[in-house]
């Protein structure tokens, strides 16, 4: 996208605006009401990145497919996405994460070494690329170049904040495709000052710091921009207090809400690193030994949101503990009418507790 371009939409509820100035692009979007109903971008509909797929779907909450990116195809292109394991909604922009698919994992991927994305992409309605980061089918860690981009966070400045697993870092990106912050050092594993083991995720918090799940080192780590980690939950060598920190938030009463994959469980932990809430995805009926949950954000109703991956469902929990809705059904992996394949990550249309708002002013 060109430095000086402008795009600017109206879908129903939602007009979207992305303006470039002083070398950023800004969104802003103002929300008025539901466009109609369960369609696209309305409020409560679950947008899930539906992985081995190679999709992006929203759903509402009869189950329905309202709106889709992503042809299925193993091979990224404009029409597709690899390995999706992120979305997130950006006015009624869609932001996605293309991962890539490992070796075995998905059965359209005729390629013995697995099929590559590795793109960060920005898409319309009308599932138009607008932006991209990362160049399709290429891993590498030069310029405009990623591997294994597994998350991505739109700030209200427009820049993107991208988790770039495989490189071992957390790059801040303009839309002229320059890192303005890295948090890593590119290519280095350690759990040591400025060092990181394969995260999967991070999000920017109220106080400017950046809040990364740090998944091989089974942690959890809020760092600030000078590098230093202010907060850290788990340890490297005990994974007992957290294994496979897949995704953490830091929630309004100032609780960190954590996915401990490799533990099927959720955990939400106080400042003082006090345990408040649990849920095992394994103590539920049909689940399999280890289905490895991603996702979990809490929702403005107090609920937990929970892409429960291998288990081929996202759940939606109450505080105490009963699924009060499922999209996708247990162990069935498919691409039919409420089914899914290994999702990796849900959201709520509209709703960002506890998330890193992507507008500028957002409720």
């Amino acid at each position: 996208m060109h430095a000086h371009s402008r795009i600017i939409r109206a879908v129903g509820i939602v007009a979207a605006m992305l303006t470039a100035t002083g070398g950023s692009l800004i969104a802003t979007a103002t929300v008025s009401g539901a466009s109609e109903q369960g369609g696209f971008n309305n409020p409560g509909n679950v947008l899930i990145a539906d992985q081995f797929n190679n999709r992006v779907v929203e759903v509402d909450r009869d189950h329905r497919v309202v709106w889709h990116f992503g042809n299925g195809s193993s091979v990224a292109g404009p029409n597709s996405i690899v390995g999706t394991n992120d979305a997130e909604r950006v006015g009624d922009l869609t932001l996605i994460a293309g991962t890539g698919t490992p070796a075995g994992a998905d059965p359209s991927c005729a390629d013995p070494n697995g099929c590559a994305d590795n793109r960060v992409i920005l898409v319309n309605q009308d599932g138009h690329i607008v932006w991209q980061y990362g160049k399709a089918g290429v891993t590498g860690a030069g310029f405009n170049e990623l591997s294994t981009p597994v998350q991505a966070t739109a700030l209200p400045t427009g820049h993107v904040l991208i988790t770039d697993q495989a490189n071992e870092r957390i790059i801040e990106v303009n839309r002229e495709h320059e890192i303005v912050w890295q948090y890593g050092m590119t290519g280095m594993t350690g759990a040591g000052f400025n060092q990181l083991n394969n995260p999967n995720s991070a999000e920017l918090l109220a106080n400017g710091h950046i809040l990364i799940a740090d998944e091989n080192n089974n942690r959890v780590i809020e760092v600030n921009r000078a590098h230093q980690i202010v907060w850290q939950y788990g340890d490297p060598n005990n994974t007992t207090i957290l294994n496979g920190a897949a995704f953490a938030s830091r929630l309004p009463n100032g609780h960190t809400l954590i996915t401990d994959s490799n533990n099927n469980r959720i955990v939400e932990v106080t400042k003082k690193k006090t345990v408040v809430f649990t849920y095992v995805t394994t103590n539920r009926q049909g689940s399999m030994a280890m289905p490895l949950p991603t996702r979990a954000v809490r929702l403005r109703n107090g609920d937990t949101l929970i892409s429960d991956q291998f288990n081929d469902q996202v759940i939606e929990i109450n505080h105490n503990g009963e699924i009060v809705f499922a999209q996708g059904r247990i162990q069935q992996d498919g691409n039919h009418f409420n089914q899914l394949n290994a999702p990796y990550d849900a959201k709520v249309i509209g709703d960002y507790t506890g998330l890193t708002p992507p507008l500028p002013n957002h409720d």
